[in-house]
């Protein structure tokens, strides 16, 4: 489990996190989301101990990772795919990680295996793919068999088969009990790895919940209606708190009731239904609107907008 409290860091005047408090919990995937800037790498960073707080602290599993001895036993982290030295082959890169942290030079194949890099062991990484430096990046990060992992947009660079790869993966590392934290700008990838959100937006924490409940919560979503009798269907919505947009002369869009309500109105005022459809928003819908305002450009946006 990581455990993040009034985690805050800044950089001189400019404050990139900001009273940051999270929980990734065991067994399942978290995915944390925010626009560009918003600080998750900043976050991450500090969950390692790469960067120091300025205020603030990360637990992981109730440790600050700067105090285990041989951390790679415990967290298991990809924050940049590419740090790696392009002479070296990729089975020497993993080996001398393992040596760092005391693992059994049998784990490097082991690990090479698992992510599909067996046959190009001996290759240099140099002319390695960004999949499969991506692929080494997520070995490296499971080299010491860690209850814990940390991956920073870990399907970048991949083709849609490493990316169903990596999702079926990633649940399957979950499902052993461990606790898995991703960040991604695919909402639709997230949709289907993800069981929990983080969201942050400049910063600071905007909502932490299931990817259901963080979907259910937004705006969009709706009641689709088509009825001959529009027009008295829609006055009744109103006036019961409903607002409803007409589409056309028979086609209501609703928001604020939800499917089954409409459809028992509609029969107490025996309004004809030709179709009633429940209008989902999807998790990049609620995720643009939650974070509207928070990205690393609005500033500059906003004074485009009013020259």
């Amino acid at each position: 489990m990581i455990e993040a409290r009034g985690l805050t860091k800044k950089y001189g005047t400019t404050v990139a996190v900001q009273d940051l408090s999270f929980v990734v919990p065991d067994g399942k995937v978290t995915g944390f989301l925010g626009p560009n800037g918003a600080g998750k790498s900043t976050t991450m960073r500090m969950m390692v101990g790469l960067d120091e707080p300025t205020a603030g602290e990360v637990r992981i599993d109730g440790v600050p990772y700067r105090s285990r001895r041989f951390p790679l036993h415990h967290v298991g982290a990809l924050l940049e795919a590419k740090s790696t030295h392009p002479g070296r082959t990729a089975r020497n890169h993993l080996r001398w990680l393992a040596a760092s942290n005391d693992i059994p030079a049998t784990r490097v194949d082991t690990v090479l295996e698992q992510v599909g890099l067996a046959s190009v062991a001996g290759k240099r990484l140099g002319g390695f793919s960004l999949g499969m430096g991506q692929r080494l990046g997520i070995a490296a990060a499971l080299l010491g068999d860690p209850k814990v992992l940390l991956l920073d947009e870990p399907v970048n660079g991949l083709d849609p088969e490493g990316i169903l790869w990596v999702r079926h993966f990633l649940r399957g590392l979950a499902a052993e009990g461990r606790a898995v934290l991703i960040s991604s700008h695919l909402m639709s990838e997230m949709a289907l790895t993800a069981d929990e959100l983080v969201v942050i937006g400049r910063g600071r924490l905007i909502t932490q919940g299931s990817v259901a409940d963080v979907i259910r919560g937004s705006s969009l979503n709706g009641v689709r209606v088509v009825t001959p009798d529009a027009d008295r269907l829609a006055a009744s919505l109103r006036a019961a708190g409903a607002t409803v947009t007409p589409v056309d002369h028979e086609t209501l869009s609703i928001r604020g009731m939800e499917c089954r309500d409409v459809g028992l109105l509609a029969a107490s005022d025996a309004v004809t239904l030709f179709e009633l459809t429940p209008e989902t928003a999807s998790l990049e819908d609620a995720f643009m609107e939650m974070t509207r305002g928070a990205g690393e450009f609005a500033a500059e946006e906003s004074l485009v907008a009013g020259s």
